[in-house]
């Protein structure tokens, strides 16, 4: 059997998170039926969040609810409180996420509440999801620098990542939320983390703000990691990061695993295809080369 990487696919919710173009219920729930049906085993749905920071998600509760869920996929949800977690799991939400930074001041910016508030702000989250029977994820964003801070230490990336495993996150990603990490970087920040939690228990997220998220994916794979975050056709980029841009394309990390011999259970051409067919309705070009060059459909 070839070594299985899981890609967790995150467009219908970071990357449409910060697309302009206003994307229709109708049109998000096609996306995740579409990405489901690609032979992705882990497709993040939306985010419970106050409709008034992410628009774009207002309607998380009727895309949660006509989503086909097909057996054998997990469809996570971003929560940003106990009131996301108790509109999350009124329709039904089986898996959720919650998202803190290892740079104070971009945690400050993004959530209004300093790192140490936001930990113990999802302790009651993490305490009903033990109760429930609700798996739990945990998201460390700027990893690699931050757009205020600049570095990131280490030592603050690997504090934040044993608390939220510690509290129960059965699984931690690690984002380099606005790109400028480079492959040397990625895997020493990994090998850090690596060092105080298992790495069946990591995941990595990168942008592709200076072209190095397949780089970085690369070198964090023979490290040892294999879950991997990314957006179908590149969608997404950071709101609170000027000249960040979109994701990994999640049809480019899987040409190149696929390349490497590595298996993911993903149909490619499945999978260009749904990130052409976003790509249409956000009225751009897709962000994945791959997708651009692969002409099935």
């Amino acid at each position: 059997m070839k070594d299985f990487v899981r890609i967790v696919e995150v467009g219908p919710r970071d990357g449409l998170q910060n697309e302009k173009v206003q994307v229709s219920t109708a049109d998000k729930i096609a996306l995740i039926n579409r990405l489901a049906a690609t032979g992705l085993k882990t497709v993040e749905a939306t985010s419970f969040v106050s409709p008034r920071w992410v628009p774009q998600l207002a309607d998380a509760a009727e895309v949660y609810a006509g989503i086909d869920k097909l057996p054998g996929v997990d469809y996570p949800v971003l929560v940003p409180n106990e009131q996301g977690y108790e509109r999350a799991r009124a329709v039904g939400v089986q898996e959720v996420a919650v998202f803190t930074a290892a740079s104070e001041t971009f945690n400050r910016t993004n959530t209004n509440a300093g790192i140490e508030q936001s930990l113990q702000r999802f302790e009651p989250i993490l305490a009903r999801a033990a109760a429930d029977g609700v798996k739990v994820r945990g998201y460390v964003s700027t990893v690699l620098g931050c757009p205020y801070q600049g570095e990131v230490p280490l030592a603050d990336v690997v504090r934040v990542a044993t608390r939220l495993h510690a509290m129960g996150c059965y699984e931690i990603s690690l984002g380099d939320t606005i790109g400028v990490g480079t492959a040397h970087k990625a895997r020493a920040m990994l090998r850090a983390v690596a060092a105080e939690i298992p790495m069946a228990a990591l995941a990595v997220h990168f942008h592709d703000t200076y072209g190095q998220a397949l780089a970085n994916i690369a070198a964090c794979l023979e490290e040892g990691v294999r879950v991997v975050d990314a957006a179908v056709a590149g969608a997404g980029g950071c709101p609170y990061a000027r000249g960040a841009s979109g994701n990994a394309a999640s049809e480019d990390v899987v040409y190149m695993l696929h390349g490497m011999g590595m298996e993911t259970g993903v149909d490619l051409a499945a999978l260009a295809a749904t990130g052409r067919w976003l790509a249409e309705r956000l009225g751009r070009e897709t962000g994945s080369k791959t997708g651009r060059a692969l002409t099935t459909t």
